[in-house]
């Protein structure tokens, strides 16, 4: 797999034809759209965002009209992601604006799915019915959790108490609402996490994303745990309590559908099905990364030097991806299998070389004899015993 670091000076581009677009193509089904800004940067936080950059709003959305204005024509979707960053930070003029220009660039089917991230600070009527009014239909919620001492570890800026009212007040605008929920802070205990998923299944939202902490380079956290500030937890109390995830919600009625992802009947996000089915998807704004016509472009992490190259009339992509047939056919497994499901390999083996396929079977059965996957008929998935190593896996395939 290449990657290209694009370099490009020149005043004058074809955006459209650089993201791979092609009219003959596939339709792109989704849309990811980044918006990088935040309050404060969380610990754990690697994203590309700024914080207390209010400033920069207006020069922000001159840059993202003109990225969106090179698609030359609305191009229909059937789900959008705004993520972040924290989207709901925004005002309401230049929420007013954003969404507009989405609206216009991105028109939505009438049975679609817009999403938006929000924090739990932001979750007020006024913010909801603003949003709802625009085309919004499901918020997913960064609460992360509800007890105060993990809240403080986790560096959030709201209480239990007003995650959950914004919990409450969301439901009561909203078709779907999803709550974001991390486990694995340091020093947390089992008892901990089974209070924050209690809590939420007492709130009946309609869908929960459990993530395991990661301590990624660029994360403050990354730094003080090399200084021995603060401490992982132990791997085996970590699968304990991703374990206790999965009894917990699948028990009272949500379906453990995606590694981190479990939702209530008619509630799945459709948006990251997309990805998850390998279809093509539109991404816009720094740091976006998008998939189209078999490459992958990723625009320049930095919101500033985002900002400076669209003002200079040149391409926000840092990065350029062309796929080979064979890489296209191993992500669609690997991305695939992060479903519950599984996938189909029958139809996806069609339509892979003999040396790719073969390369594929192999890993395949070593995992199936060793218990990790369960082969059955044309389809295969993973294991419960799969599920608690299946980073580990990916590699075989990649």
């Amino acid at each position: 797999m290449r990657i290209i670091k694009n370099t490009d000076t020149q005043s004058e581009r074809n955006w459209l034809s650089e993201w791979g677009w092609r009219e003959s193509g596939p339709a792109s089904l989704a849309a990811y759209v980044h918006i990088p800004f935040c309050r404060h940067r969380c610990g754990y936080c690697n994203f590309s965002l700024l914080a207390n950059r209010e400033d920069l709003y207006e020069r922000f959305l001159n840059a993202f009209e003109i990225e969106l204005a090179e698609l030359k024509e609305p191009r229909r979707v059937e789900t959008i992601f705004l993520g972040g960053g924290t989207p709901s930070i925004l005002p309401r003029e230049p929420m007013a604006r954003l969404l507009g220009m989405l609206r216009h660039w991105l028109p939505i089917d009438s049975q679609g799915e817009w999403s938006m991230e929000a924090n739990p600070l932001d979750v007020t009527d006024e913010f909801c019915e603003q949003i709802l009014s625009l085309g919004i239909n499901r918020l997913s919620i960064g609460g992360q959790s509800f007890q105060p001492s993990k809240l403080l570890r986790l560096e959030r800026d709201h209480s239990p108490e007003q995650l959950i009212k914004s919990v409450e007040r969301a439901k009561n605008y909203f078709s779907s609402v999803s709550l974001d929920l991390i486990f694995a802070a340091p020093n947390e205990s089992l008892a901990g996490w089974q209070d924050d998923l209690k809590t939420a299944i007492e709130l009946n939202v309609h869908h929960v994303s459990t993530y395991g902490l990661t301590f990624e380079k660029g994360a403050r956290f990354w730094g003080m745990r090399q200084r021995h500030e603060i401490d992982s937890l132990p791997e085996e109390l970590e699968l304990e309590l991703y374990k206790e995830a999965i009894e917990s919600l699948c028990n009272h009625g949500f379906d453990h559908y995606e590694i981190s992802n479990f939702a209530k009947p008619g509630h799945r996000c459709k948006h990251n099905q997309n990805y998850w089915l390998g279809n093509p998807w539109w991404a816009f704004g720094p740091s976006a990364a998008r998939y189209i016509g078999g490459s992958r472009s990723v625009n320049h992490r930095g919101t500033i030097e985002y900002i400076r190259r669209i003002e200079k009339n040149r391409s926000p992509v840092d990065e350029l991806e062309h796929l080979t047939a064979e890489q296209m056919i191993r992500e669609r497994f690997v991305f695939g299998m992060r479903q519950l499901a599984g996938v189909n390999w029958n139809s996806l083996r069609s339509e892979a070389d003999s040396a790719t396929s073969n390369s594929i079977e192999a890993a395949m059965g070593k995992h199936v004899a060793a218990g990790w996957m369960i082969r059955n008929g044309e389809n295969v998935r993973l294991s419960r015993e799969g599920l608690f190593i299946s980073d580990v896996l990916w590699s075989e395939y990649l």
